[in-house]
């Protein structure tokens, strides 16, 4: 399993990456394997100001429907438009081409709480 270092990660397998005062947001090389074949990501909620942990969309594989939890509170400023096209983005490139979301954090303190690699892949 893939679990790099330079992230954050939440016990409902997203990960976090910061840039300045945005969050880069995906799930991990964990949740997607035991998702399988991705085939639709569902994310209606750009422009949203959500919650630590409220689901900010829901990601559809061949034998499973599965919701994606928000690592930090703050509003989704994009939503990754190549995942519209290639799903499968998800599953071979969970940390790079198939981040899911962006979020300008209102809360960077939240970031802090998430774990680290080793923390993360203790409980996978």
């Amino acid at each position: 399993m893939n679990t790099p270092a330079e992230l954050k990660y939440t016990k409902d397998h997203e990960w976090v990456r910061v840039e300045g005062d945005v969050a880069v947001i995906g799930i991990t090389d964990f949740a997607q394997s035991e998702l399988g074949d991705i085939v639709f990501v569902d994310i209606q909620t750009q422009g949203e100001n959500l919650a630590k942990e409220e689901v900010f969309g829901t990601i559809e594989a061949v034998k499973t429907v599965a919701d994606a939890f928000m690592p930090v509170s703050g509003e989704v400023v994009e939503v990754n438009p190549e995942l519209e096209g290639a799903p499968e983005l998800v599953n071979s490139d969970p940390y790079g081409a198939g981040w899911m979301i962006k979020v300008k954090m209102s809360d960077p303190a939240e970031y802090d709480t998430l774990m680290n690699a080793e923390e993360y892949a203790a409980i996978c």
